[in-house]
């Protein structure tokens, strides 16, 4: 399982530099990849900042974690990612998703066919980088382009799905999925299953699975779990990420927290590799310096442990 750095916790601070010096630490420190969300409601592009992020910062692997689709058109989207590709190189990878129907409402747009729409969304999306061509009528989406970007090397795509639906069209449309609040019980018998499934029957290669969770070495896991669970209650409200809560057979964020010693942190790493999941981005939840200290250095300890 290779071990990468989600700093999604520094968007809200809205500081480009900020974000470059995280994925600056995180090459130095070892780490193969460094992941990036975009607030579907407002706040910094995350493929703009992942390529100021590229041109400081070298060879790691760059990853959007997710870019929402409902807001953007696949061409728009495409020459968008093409032209952050040229300038980093080919180690970007481009994670999309639905976002929530909630946060779609804020911006006045529709939740309408969300299985559809993301099937219709990737073919374009994948077709444009791929081949750098697509004549696709769907229901929802049209596109026609006709050499309008030129091909290169596979440029990978990740799409973030929870439910069966659309973890078959992940599986079978891109490269695999990256997921939030999933926890590993249910990327052993539903996620993980399911996405290798749809890529076999596509004749893929077998999918990547990358997961996010909040990672806190500390001596009072109960307080650190307690913390995630206040601070970030919005997502256990979210139907989609509550669906996974209750596979997993848990009520808040916290109880799916990567927290407690050196020890126990490391063995719930490993019972996520075990479970299917290819690539894990750490996103550091540290409550006090110290505790953002031992947390950093256990994650820097799988590294180098390989």
């Amino acid at each position: 399982m290779r071990i990468g750095i989600n700093g999604t916790g520094l968007v809200q601070k809205a500081s480009v530099e900020a974000i470059v010096a995280d994925a600056r630490r995180a090459r130095e420190d070892g780490f193969a990849s460094y992941w990036l969300a975009e607030h579907p409601t407002g706040g910094l592009d995350a493929l703009t900042v992942l390529t100021a992020a590229g041109l400081q910062v070298p060879e790691i692997e760059l990853g959007t974690a997710v870019v929402p689709t409902f807001p953007r058109h696949p061409m728009v989207l495409a020459g968008q990612a093409l032209t952050a590709r040229r300038a980093v190189g080919d180690r970007l990878t481009l994670g999309v998703g639905l976002s929530h129907e909630a946060m779609m409402a804020q911006l006045g747009i529709p939740f309408e066919r969300p299985i559809r729409h993301l099937r219709e969304f990737l073919t374009v999306l994948v077709a444009l980088l791929e081949e750098g061509r697509v004549s696709f009528r769907g229901e929802l989406i049209q596109c026609e382009a006709d050499s309008f970007f030129e091909p290169g090397p596979h440029f990978p795509v990740v799409a973030a799905a929870l439910g069966p639906q659309a973890l078959k069209v992940a599986g079978q449309l891109c490269d695999g999925t990256t997921l939030a609040w999933t926890g590993p019980r249910t990327i052993r018998e539903h996620i993980a299953p399911r996405i290798r499934e749809a890529a076999a029957e596509a004749g893929r290669p077998e999918p990547r699975i990358i997961a996010t969770l909040p990672v806190c070495v500390t001596d009072d896991e109960t307080r650190v779990r307690e913390k995630i669970s206040e601070t970030l209650a919005l997502y256990g409200q979210l139907p989609s990420y509550a669906a996974m809560f209750e596979r997993e057979g848990v009520d808040t964020p916290g109880e799916l927290a990567l927290a407690g010693s050196p020890g126990q942190v490391r063995d719930q790493l490993g019972v996520l590799a075990e479970a299917g999941v290819t690539d894990f981005a750490a996103s550091a939840f540290p409550t006090s310096r110290e505790e953002g200290e031992r947390t950093r250095e256990l994650l820097c300890s799988l590294v180098a442990d390989g």
